[in-house]
Formats: structure tokens, sequence, C-alpha cells
């Protein structure tokens, strides 16, 4: 006879206290019932069940078997669920965090084709540089860029990015360029405000020293895209990811600040809550964007 079948007769008389209730639960004959108990015992060589005209109870062995008996049952429940799930169709509503100029610049122009391949999903796409607490606010993913702190949510790294030191053509003509990380204590600095370091650049020296620059700034700002534009008006010297800046080096409106300073990658990572099996829309999100962002380098934003 079937081991699961077995397992499951047993244990429902346990839970009901007797083969008329577990088999009405079941959908089977109580003789089918007594069946697969009566197997079960004969299999482990051990009587399960004290059987009495009015009641039926587990002997001390029986108790034992029980407990993992169940458990067994309620793991094989779960994987018939993650089967079911996985098969099912994307749908719901999906409520996305997303560092704002990342999410301007690169995830939302990619919501379009997400939403066409998936009409049954509704997104909810939240613009934020705020950490946010993914359980607590409802939120079922976020996009995080750098450095991620110890926790117990789940992370799948969706692409890369680059840290840039740089500043227009114009600054550099009117105050020179830096040469090493300690002559930018006499340069204009631009600061990110919303960074999760605070005003603390991370760099790393030619000699393969780190470094910690703190940026008490000439101006700060707490939106990317906005800092972008002041390093581009000459206003200073500022810390940019090449999602945000590339174009503009590629264009010339901006420069490296340090000649040969190595480059610090930092990686793109969806985050999202613990669980045993992914929900279909988010598999579909996280997937759609791995799928979008793929073959783009470091430096290709």
């Amino acid at each position: 006879m079937d081991r699961l079948a077995e397992m499951e007769a047993f244990a429902t008389v346990v839970d009901l206290g007797g083969f008329t209730d577990a088999a009405k639960k079941l959908g089977i004959s109580k003789s089918a019932v007594s069946k697969h108990v009566a197997s079960l015992e004969a299999r482990l060589g051990a009587r399960l069940l004290n059987r009495t005209t009015r009641r039926v109870s587990p002997t001390e062995i029986g108790l034992a078997y029980y407990d993992r008996a169940r458990k067994v049952l309620n793991e094989a429940g779960e994987a018939d669920a993650i089967v079911s799930a996985l098969q099912s169709a994307p749908t719901g509503l999906l409520r996305v965090a997303v560092v704002s100029d990342f999410g301007v610049m690169h995830m939302a122009p990619q919501m379009a084709s997400f939403l066409r391949k998936y009409p049954d999903i509704t997104a909810n796409l939240v613009l934020t540089d705020r950490y946010v607490e993914l359980i607590s606010e409802g939120f079922d993913v976020a996009i995080r860029v750098g450095e991620l702190e110890d926790s117990s949510l789940r992370v799948r790294k969706i692409a890369e990015t680059t840290m840039r030191l740089v500043g227009s053509r114009d600054y550099f003509r009117k105050f020179g360029k830096p040469r090493r990380i300690d002559d930018l204590v006499q340069h204009k600095l631009l600061h990110y405000t919303a960074q999760a370091n605070g005003n603390v650049w991370k760099l790393t020296a030619p000699s393969g020293e780190k470094r910690q620059i703190r940026a008490t700034g000439w101006l700060t700002i707490n939106d990317g895209r906005a800092l972008l534009d002041a390093a581009k008006a000459g206003l200073g010297i500022a810390y940019l990811p090449s999602y945000l800046c590339g174009p503009a080096l590629r264009s010339g409106e901006l420069e490296e600040a340090i000649e040969g300073l190595p480059v610090e990658h930092r990686g793109i990572h969806a985050v999202y809550p613990p669980g045993r099996f992914m929900q279909p829309k988010l598999r579909a999100f996280i997937d759609h964007f791995v799928e979008a962002f793929r073959g783009k380098g470091a430096d290709d934003w």
C-alpha cells in the first residue's frame, strides 16, 4: 500500500478519534481506513492504536509515530501547494519599492513590457530612497543598490553598477583635477544625502588601500538626478553610480576626477521576504528584470 496513504489514514484516525469520522473526512470507506492502518502496523511491527468499542486512541509508540507522521504529511501538502502555485498564472497586486533614480531611469521604462506580458498583475511602483521595511509596510519586493544589511530577507542579484568620481570639464578647468584621494579635501564636493552609509565615500587607492572620505560637501541633494545635473553644471565633484552618470561620461559632459582610481562595483539586488516558496507574481517580476538587464555590463548603462 501507499506509505503516505497509510500515514494519512492513521493520523486522521488519531485526529478525529475514530475510523468512521476519519473515513468521512478522507472520502473513503471505513474498511479502507482500517486496512491502511492495519497495513501500517504490520509494516512497522508495532501496535499504534488502542481500540475500544467507544473510542480509538494512540498507544505510546503510536503517539510518537503520529508526531513525525503529521510533520511528513504537512510537508507533503506544502510540496503539493508549491507545484500548484508555480503552475498557476501570475496574478494580483505587486508592491515594489525601488531606489528613486534607478527606478525612474531603468525600471519604470521596463514596466510596460512586464505588464503587457502579465496582464493579470497590477503593480504599485514606489520610488523612494528610504530604507523600507518590507513585511511591516506591505511590500512584496525592494530593489536596492550597494551593500546589503544582514537580515533574513532573500536576495537575488539582477544587475551591477560601478561608482564613478566625476566632475565637469568646466569645473576642472577652473579648479584643477585632484591627483590623489587626499586632494579631495581641497575641492568642492557634491553629496547625495540619501545614501545608506551617510556622507562617507568609500574609495580604493591605486595601491589597493581602502579609504573613507567624509564628503562634508559644498552642496547636498537628496536626489541622484539633481546631483548629476549639479555635477554637469560645474558645481563640483560627485560620486555617482554608472547607471546614472554613464551617458554623461560617454558624451564628455563629465570626466573622471582622479585618473587611475580603481573602480568600485556595486550589486543591484531584489530583496524579498523569506518563505518556503515564491509567489508566481513575484517570481515573474524578478525573472523579467533579470532577463531585461542580462548582458548589461556594470558600465553599460
